[in-house]
């Protein structure tokens, strides 16, 4: 696994680097492939996330709590859900906005 500069990963997450054959006579054997996890720079992955075998995720992107990562996430969005899907680009508004909740 390879993680970028300035990471940030909430609790309970989980990354999975093995794979097994499908066949269950070769899967006995005790056979397993390792693939790699690649996470860019400036990525946030919320609190019980699952990525699997062989995903990258770009950087400066965020992952939503709970996803399961299942497909490779672009550089700069906003990814989310089971499966995790892109669901908007990172802009330059955000940099800006004021991440403060307020009531």
């Amino acid at each position: 696994m390879t993680f970028g500069d300035n990471v940030f990963i909430g609790p309970d997450c989980g990354f999975y680097t093995s794979g097994h054959p499908l066949d269950a006579a070769r899967r006995n054997t005790g056979l397993e492939y390792a693939y790699p996890i690649t996470v860019g720079n400036n990525v946030w992955i919320g609190g019980g996330v699952r990525v699997v075998p062989g995903i990258s995720i770009g950087d400066n992107s965020v992952i939503g709590a709970g996803s399961v990562v299942v497909k490779d996430i672009p550089a700069n969005c906003v990814a989310a859900g089971n499966p995790c899907r892109v669901i908007r680009e990172v802009t330059d508004d955000d940099a800006n906005s004021d991440l403060n909740w307020k009531k």
